[in-house]
């Protein structure tokens, strides 16, 4: 597939009309229509505005698999998911998202101990 028919597709999918795109990059429509048809090419700046409308990185535009990746919701998922999902970040991801589990659970214990220990007073 083209950059032209990936951007097509995923303006479809994402239920916008040419001229909602076209306002946002800041082109009339004629000159969108040409991007789709692959007459006119795209800017940098175009394609990042574009970006920014359909809540994709520019990379994901223009290697467009056939469909929009779906927001991950963690907390409907099992401890195994959850893992699984998590091993798919890379490294420094990996460890900011343990750093902060070992900070929830540090204040956690501290909680805890504290409540047992204002009770006994």
């Amino acid at each position: 597939m083209s950059l032209a028919d990936n951007i097509k597709n995923i303006r479809e999918e994402k239920n916008l009309k040419q001229i909602e795109v076209a306002t946002h990059i800041g082109v009339d429509k004629s000159a969108y229509s040409k991007i789709e048809k692959g007459l006119r090419s795209l800017t940098v700046e175009e394609l990042q505005k574009m970006a920014q409308l359909f809540n994709l990185s520019t990379d994901q535009i223009i290697n467009y698999d056939g469909k929009v990746p779906r927001e991950v919701v963690m907390e409907d998922k099992t401890a195994v998911e959850q893992m699984r999902l998590i091993q798919q970040l890379d490294d420094e991801e990996k460890q900011t998202i343990f750093k902060l589990i070992d900070k929830m659970l540090t204040n956690k214990k501290f909680k805890d101990f504290f409540q047992k220990n204002i009770a006994a007073l």
